[in-house]
């Protein structure tokens, strides 16, 4: 149905509701056309919205979807080994470079740490924060002061994009400074394959390989302060009068079935669905590499079908 015709429907319908409730008080008459009117026009706007086919994936645009693989997981790329031994369980599409999203945060997490900056400065959100790329919103409003501290757990566990670029705005020598030590950084680490372009992952020119960020998972493993802010639950934040409830963006975090140590997601149209992590698995230090994947719960699902299939086949057994 065009926009015109869901237009006139919505026209219709509120016609004919008028006429059909001449008893009704005045105001409830109201309420009611506004809640009928409300629902009509998102009835109308999911219809032009499943109209509008979705941006396809730098992994779906280079053909990795038909990559298959014995557990017939939904990300095109995955990565699984072992942190100590550094076997590896699962390999598929791990030399991909494709946009990484908000999996740039991990590296934007590690540079600060280093820094060892004070994570009690206060820090102002300016307009120079506010996304320009994706236009994606946020809670934290222009004027709005946070520490240090708090805009880093903000980033890792709620994946906070203003907070991030926060981050990097004001380190010292200015964002391009920073930028330049996340590369510095991940080239020391040996992530050839790595480039990053800002503090966020909003654009799609940061970029990496499955290998490349088992590694990165691997180091930042290492950071107790990383480790506890990225694994939080949820995280409240004082703004004036206002207190903002903040949940992580992964929801394994709250599982009972997971022992996660370090973990990141990551989202936009051209990385699809991403996620890494460590994670004890079977007695097991593993890490976990999932990117494009396609669906909203299918990175999810394609880290239980793993951990599943790591119990079965690929659990620790001493020896005795």
């Amino acid at each position: 149905m065009h926009l015109r015709q869901l237009l006139l429907a919505v026209s219709i319908g509120l016609f004919t509701l008028t006429s059909a409730v001449p008893s009704i008080a005045a105001s409830e008459q109201r309420t009611t056309i506004k809640k009928t009117k409300r629902t009509l026009a998102k009835s109308a706007s999911r219809r032009l919205a499943k109209a509008v086919p979705t941006r396809p994936s730098f992994g779906q645009l280079a053909g990795l979807h038909s990559t298959s693989d014995d557990l017939d997981l939904k990300s095109s790329v995955a990565y699984v080994i072992d942190q100590d031994t550094n076997e590896v369980l699962l390999s598929k599409n791990d030399q991909a470079v494709l946009p990484i999203a908000s999996i740039t945060k991990l590296m934007t997490g590690v540079v600060i740490s280093e820094a060892k900056l004070s994570m009690d400065e206060s820090i102002t959100i300016t307009q120079d924060d506010i996304d320009t790329e994706k236009g994606s919103s946020s809670r934290l409003k222009v004027g709005t002061s946070l520490t240090r501290g708090e805009l880093l757990h903000l980033a890792l566990m709620a994946s906070e994009n203003r907070a991030a670029h926060a981050l990097g705005r004001t380190y010292p020598g200015g964002l391009s400074a920073f930028v330049e030590l996340m590369n510095a950084k991940a080239a020391s680490l040996g992530m050839r394959d790595t480039r990053y372009i800002e503090p966020t992952g909003l654009s799609s020119k940061n970029q990496s390989s499955a290998k490349d960020l088992a590694t990165l998972v691997s180091f930042a493993y290492q950071d107790s302060l990383l480790r506890e802010l990225s694994t939080s639950p949820s995280y409240q934040v004082e703004v004036g009068n206002h207190t903002l409830n903040y949940k992580t963006t992964n929801r394994l975090i709250k599982n009972p079935n997971w022992d996660i140590g370090l973990q990141k997601t990551g989202y936009i149209s051209e990385a699809g669905q991403c996620l890494v992590m460590q994670a004890k698995i079977a007695g097991r230090k593993l890490i976990m590499v999932f990117l494009d994947s396609a669906g909203k719960l299918s990175r999810i699902a394609d880290a239980e079908r793993v951990r599943r299939w790591v119990e079965v086949n690929h659990a620790f057994r001493p020896q005795i």
